[in-house]
């Protein structure tokens, strides 16, 4: 009976140790799934590039497509972070609470100038709140409008889902909609795009987004990271994390890292506004 026993346990603890080796006791891979801005894909990836090198456990999965899509992932459990360029609306507030008992948790990330991208051939300069909001609507759509000449302007916007877009028509045209002539496309890429090849050209965009354009000031205040520390700039948001409840502890080691000096120099090196003073 006792040599049963013992060739048993002689058996048992080789499997132990053939096992131990392979897939059947190893750590489930941790991912980390990320969707929405798309003013914030390209800094979010960058985040989790940085991060990746001192935690290369943690494997992530980072998408665009819009705040909206974003946060409507976040509510069918498909995400575990919703990037945001803008506050939730009402309706998403409520049907969060409704999924999950609670309207999550979110994080300020950082600090962004939404800017109006020109033509670096534009001879538009500076627009008040009001001049913008009638180039949205098409109620001016000629340069003569703007007591600048002649020319047409050929406004970009981006798609519906679009964080940016909601931000600026809550702000400047909350009972109206963007005018039907304009062009609509899906990334800010694009609309740089647009915006170089056309000295007609006007769009929208995150600051750090901005590429061979002209950045055109708004009531006499130009969008850069002076006055957009300081909130003098008229188009100063924050950009945002959204979770469920409380996020998970590998989730939760990202943001708290995000938000270090580290993260915030990543935001910092990509163009947009840190948090708090970060130096190279």
């Amino acid at each position: 009976m006792i040599k049963s026993i013992k060739i048993l346990l002689f058996i048992f603890s080789f499997i132990i140790i053939r096992c131990s080796g392979s897939s059947v006791f190893s750590e489930k891979e941790i991912v980390i799934k990320i969707k929405g801005s798309d003013t914030m894909l390209h800094l979010t990836k960058k985040l989790v590039e940085e991060y990746s090198t001192e935690n290369p456990s943690v494997k992530f999965r980072v998408f665009g497509g819009g705040t909206e899509s974003g946060i409507e992932e976040l509510l069918h459990g498909g995400i575990d972070i919703a990037t945001a360029s803008r506050n939730l609306s009402s309706i998403e507030a409520k049907s969060l609470a409704e999924y999950y008992g609670s309207i999550g948790m979110y994080y300020l990330i950082a600090k962004d100038a939404v800017s109006i991208y020109v033509n670096t051939k534009s001879p538009i300069e500076n627009l008040t709140l009001s001049e913008l909001g009638k180039i949205f609507t098409c109620e001016f759509t000629d340069l003569k409008d703007l007591n600048l000449g002649k020319g047409r302007i050929e406004l970009a916007i981006r798609e519906s889902g679009s964080g940016t877009r909601k931000y600026l028509k809550d702000l400047l045209i909350p009972n109206k909609e963007f005018c039907d002539s304009a062009k609509v496309f899906s990334t800010t890429e694009e609309i740089i795009e647009f915006v170089q090849n056309r000295p007609d050209g006007l769009g929208f965009g995150g600051l750090g987004l901005a590429n061979n354009v002209k950045l055109v000031s708004i009531d006499g205040i130009a969008p850069n990271v002076q006055n957009a520390k300081n909130d003098s700039y008229p188009l100063t948001r924050y950009l945002h994390f959204f979770t469920t409840r409380t996020p998970s502890v590998y989730v939760k080691k990202f943001i708290d890292w995000s938000l270090s000096p580290a993260g915030q120099l990543v935001i910092k090196k990509e163009g947009f506004i840190p948090l708090w003073e970060i130096n190279y």
